[in-house]
Order: C-alpha cells, then sequence, then structure tokens
C-alpha cells in the first residue's frame, strides 16, 4: 500500500470499512480537511499526540480543550467544536448503553455507568444517586465540585437531597483526579459519618464508590460499610 492510498481513508472506509481505518484516519474524515503542508490525517496524529506521546489512543479525546484543539496549525473553531461534539457522542452511548438496565444494583455496574463522565476529570467531583428498595435509580445530584486535592461533602445537604428525592437507599460516588481510587483517610470518616446520620432517618448508604482511571474501589466491597443491611 503506497503513501497516497493510506492517506485517503474515506476511499478505504468505502471499500474495506471503518475498522481498517487507524485512529488517525477516523479522526481525518471528521476533520475532512487539511491545511497546506499537512492532510487532515496529519492533524489527527497531531490530535492523538497532544496527551498521548505515543499517538495510538483515543481516549485523551475527553480530556482536550477547545484552547488545545485550536493551538494545532489547520483546526480552527469549526473543527475543534465537532471533535468536541464528538467526545460527548462517544461519552453519551456509553451511559445509554447502561441507562437500558432497570436497576443500578451492584458496584461494577455503578462504576460503569459514571466511568467516562468522571475518570477523565482534573478536579473531584461528588455525585448522589437515589434509590429506591430495589435499587432503582429514582435521580442523581452532583454534590460537590472540588479542588484537585479535594471535595467537601456535606451530610446534611446529602440527606436533604435524599428526603427530596424519597430515597431509600443512596450511594455515593466520586472521582480521583490522581487516577488511584484508593480510599483516602477522608473518604472513610465522610463514609461512615454518613451511615450514622442514615441510620436515625431511615435512609441507607449501600455504598461509596470513588472512579480511577479506567478502576473503581467499592467501600462496600472493601468492608468499610458495616451495616449489615447495606449489602448488595
Amino acid at each position: 500500500m503506497n503513501d497516497k492510498t493510506r492517506e485517503q481513508p474515506y476511499e478505504r472506509f468505502l471499500s474495506c470499512g471503518p475498522q481498517s481505518l487507524t485512529n488517525a484516519e477516523l479522526l481525518g474524515i471528521i476533520l475532512r480537511t487539511g491545511t497546506k503542508g499537512a492532510t487532515a490525517v496529519d492533524l489527527g496524529r497531531q490530535i492523538l499526540h497532544l496527551h498521548d506521546p505515543e499517538g495510538n489512543s483515543l481516549s485523551m479525546l475527553p480530556q482536550l480543550t477547545m484552547e488545545e484543539l485550536r493551538s494545532i496549525c489547520g483546526i480552527g473553531e469549526v473543527k475543534a467544536v465537532k471533535l468536541l461534539c464528538l467526545s460527548e457522542i462517544a461519552r453519551r452511548i456509553v451511559r445509554e448503553k447502561v441507562r437500558i438496565r432497570p436497576r443500578l444494583d451492584s458496584p461494577d455496574l455503578i462504576a460503569d455507568y459514571y466511568m467516562e463522565e468522571l475518570r477523565h476529570l482534573d478536579t473531584e467531583r461528588t455525585i448522589l444517586l437515589h434509590m429506591d428498595s430495589k435499587m432503582a435509580l429514582l435521580g442523581e445530584d452532583v454534590m460537590t465540585i472540588g479542588t484537585v486535592n479535594g471535595a467537601l461533602i456535606s451530610p446534611r445537604e446529602i440527606f436533604i437531597k435524599a428526603l427530596e428525592r424519597r430515597a431509600v437507599q443512596i450511594v455515593l460516588i466520586h472521582n480521583h483526579p490522581s487516577g488511584d481510587p484508593s480510599p483516602s483517610r477522608e473518604d472513610i470518616r465522610v463514609t461512615r459519618q454518613l451511615i450514622r446520620s442514615g441510620s436515625l432517618l431511615g435512609i441507607r448508604l449501600v455504598d461509596h464508590i470513588i472512579i480511577g482511571d479506567l478502576c473503581y474501589c467499592s467501600l462496600n466491597e472493601m468492608g468499610l460499610i458495616t451495616d449489615e443491611n447495606t449489602e448488595f
């Protein structure tokens, strides 16, 4: 295969299908055009190298900002918006695959549901899940958006929201921007505080799940939520 053929991803898509294309070529089709001295595929390669030295992974796309994309010569506002929309579409597809299930009744299912939303963030975000007695999701609330070092969780605000949603059970979920989901001493302290407070209100903390980079930690699975009624 000569260089000219490799730089014509649209034609190869039609003849061989999308699975035949490299990641840079897929991006090249989205971009459509290049610039002087650089094809659309060349621009795709530059995008892939922004956060990945090897330039092989598409998983870095959700981390990119408008400013980073426009720093590449040949990518203006329109191309940058297309790429950011592509990332958002991918994230929503992941969420919708899980949304069809009636219950979020295991730690791995909950982690899958929120992984793509949370694992790329560079600050901590805390989300409260409101559940009925059968672990069907009644709703969710973003409780905190913190600094890179942590987020302040208010038990009072958590249970006000839970009562408003008529939740019987709750699950707390947040991310660690470091990528390591191991619970901190503060994570454990807050979890125990929520267990105690919830027992007084008749609202069980079922789990506290921490999202890392393609991994998660369930404090329930670790045995740190000891109330026998909080087991999945």
